[in-house]
């Protein structure tokens, strides 16, 4: 594949809220490559994962599966985990403070993110690096040095800074070093290119670059790409919110969960975590616009492929058909994990006991919605005592009561 076709590739699904940027970072991705293709070397590349939380969710794969289209091209890709930013935590997309984590929370984090990486990334190929290895390292005149390329208007301009400062909410002086901290891992790794959600914007195109150029480095390339909404179709793909995809549940759930999104939500995912070419993409695009396909039929191919992903085509086949049987023919599977009922078993113990839901308060919940069915039935009484049968929460959780 020539120059300008792996950049196509690789500027899939990115944004800039400029197309003049957007077309800058496409110009220089092919100037970089062609560069790098005389000096016989691949691009270097990263991507930084601050383990502010132990799992990883669909949403932290984008950018994963941006570094794998690099590595596929025999880029170099290294794989940074932030045990030093998530010190702060990045304030690039919150509205208040991020609390601070112990050192012990991050290293056990941390643990935990490069094995989730590599159900994405090529572990042979991939470069694992910890930002610790520089950033503890620097003094405080180097680090007044970094400073000095900022102002503090560049960065009460932000957007998340400026809603608290409008609304007399603190913002503390160690959040901006968090910008600093980023562009410094950029000069350390040598990047030609830093991938990160549109949420990186500043830290990436304004602070990395700036402090690369400021310290003597050719700048590397941003490929911001867009953020993934959850499961409603909207906000933000967040295990708070509730929308999150786990990358470490079962193919069953991944498939259906990828079901549940709305049908106008199918094109960011399919740009944003699927394997497929913007050729296929625009050619589904093209027809369900024209009614040549149903979108559920796209939508099942689209959570085959991103289960095929993870789990391989096998287990997304049986995912498929499980979901087929469940929910288009509206049965049952014949395979059901079985409960035994204790003695005057109330409703809301055997959803928690049998492990439909996590916590009471999440049976509650789950009744109140009227999610909660015993043979098909409906139940609304959290105390009612239940009988042998099947029971079931939402639309893919089962068990079978004796």
């Amino acid at each position: 594949m020539n120059f300008h076709d792996q950049a196509a590739v690789l500027m899939q699904g990115t944004e800039y809220g400029d197309e003049k940027i957007k077309e800058t970072m496409h110009a220089e991705l092919i100037e970089r490559l062609e560069q790098a293709g005389k000096e016989r070397r691949p691009l270097k590349i990263y991507c930084g994962y601050d383990p502010t939380k132990a799992d990883l969710h669909l949403g932290h794969t984008v950018t994963m599966r941006k570094l794998s289209q690099f590595q596929d091209f025999g880029h170099e890709v290294t794989f940074l985990i932030g045990d030093y930013t998530a010190l702060i935590g990045d304030p690039s997309d919150k509205d208040v403070t991020r609390p601070i984590l112990t050192t012990k929370e991050i290293e056990e984090n941390a643990q935990t993110y490069a094995e989730q990486a590599f159900r994405i990334l090529d572990r042979e190929k991939t470069i694992i690096r910890y930002n610790s290895e520089w950033l503890s390292k620097l003094n405080f005149a180097e680090i007044i040095r970094l400073a000095q390329n900022f102002t503090v208007q560049q960065f009460l301009s932000r957007e998340k800074f400026r809603l608290r400062w409008d609304k007399n909410e603190p913002i503390y002086l160690h959040e901006t070093l968090y910008a600093v901290m980023q562009g410094y891992d950029a000069f350390s790794l040598k990047a030609d290119v830093q991938v990160g959600g549109t949420d990186q914007f500043f830290n990436i195109v304004t602070a990395s670059r700036k402090i690369m150029t400021a310290l003597g480095s050719q700048p590397n390339i941003a490929i911001c790409l867009g953020i993934l909404p959850g499961t409603d179709g909207s906000e933000k793909m967040s295990k708070s919110m509730g929308n999150h995809v786990p990358i470490t549940t079962t193919p069953n759930d991944l498939f259906g969960k990828i079901m549940s999104i709305p049908d106008e939500g199918m094109s960011i995912y399919m740009r944003l975590v699927t394997r497929w070419s913007p050729e296929k993409i625009e050619t589904i695009e093209y027809q369900l616009k024209n009614g040549e396909m149903h979108p559920r039929d796209a939508k099942m191919a689209l959570a085959f492929e991103v289960t095929s992903a993870f789990y391989g085509d096998e287990n997304a086949q049986e995912a498929k058909d499980d979901f087929i049987l469940k929910f288009q023919k509206k049965e049952i599977p014949e395979s059901l994990t079985e409960f035994k009922l204790p003695v005057n078993a109330q409703c809301l113990d055997v959803l928690v006991e049998s492990g439909l839901v996590d916590s009471n308060s999440e049976a509650r919940r789950m009744i109140k919605q009227n999610a909660v069915k015993l043979d098909g039935k409906t139940i609304t009484d959290w105390s009612m005592e239940l009988t042998p049968g099947v029971l079931q929460v939402g639309k893919r959780k089962f068990r079978k009561l004796i």
